[in-house]
């Protein structure tokens, strides 16, 4: 079966490419979440077995047609997974779930920044934005800037989805935050 998945997913891939060639940067080609909140829930060897190969033909195909990058987005405390995720090709972490387990930024960017581009990870969206002051918000947000941006690999997004809800003065202290952070 993910033999069949990956090669449907070839197929699309090289179409996209005739389509749309060097005009796009990152492709999303994986959404398998692999994490819970406290660590993995697929082990390292299970991971090895099922999913690297495929998810290794699909960059190495990449890294050889096109200037893409390869997308990996996965919930949760993956910390365990992460080297895997770099031998099997990919270039970018998305959501960096920092509130999960073992995820703290500093450590991610120390031991795997030279590797991978973080894709999010700014905010806290499970207990800062919703819950925090627009102080502990703007604090969180010039704090994962400093951390994930230092020698640049990092897109400024938040940890998930912003949900409803959220107040008004944390999403304007989000924005202001990471505005004011920009370089001219």
């Amino acid at each position: 079966m993910f033999s069949r998945q990956c090669d449907i997913a070839l197929a699309n891939l090289e179409k996209i490419h005739a389509v749309v060639g060097g005009l796009v940067t990152a492709i999303f080609t994986t959404g398998t979440d692999f994490g819970t909140q406290h660590g993995p829930f697929i082990s390292r060897d299970a991971y090895r077995d099922l999913y690297m190969p495929f998810h290794r033909r699909v960059n190495d195909w990449m890294h050889k047609n096109t200037p893409w990058k390869s997308f990996i987005h996965s919930c949760g405390s993956i910390r365990p997974l992460i080297e895997d995720f770099i031998e099997a090709g990919f270039d970018i972490l998305n959501p960096v779930q920092c509130s999960a387990c073992n995820m703290d930024p500093q450590q991610l960017k120390d031991q795997y920044g030279a590797a991978l581009t973080f894709w999010g990870g700014g905010v806290d969206t499970q207990h800062t934005l919703p819950f925090g002051t627009p102080e502990e918000v703007a604090t969180q947000v010039r704090d994962r800037l400093g951390i994930f941006g230092h020698g640049g690999g990092f897109v400024f997004n938040t940890v998930h989805n912003v949900q409803a809800g959220i107040p008004v003065d944390n999403l304007r202290a989000l924005y202001d935050t990471v505005i004011a952070a920009r370089p001219l």
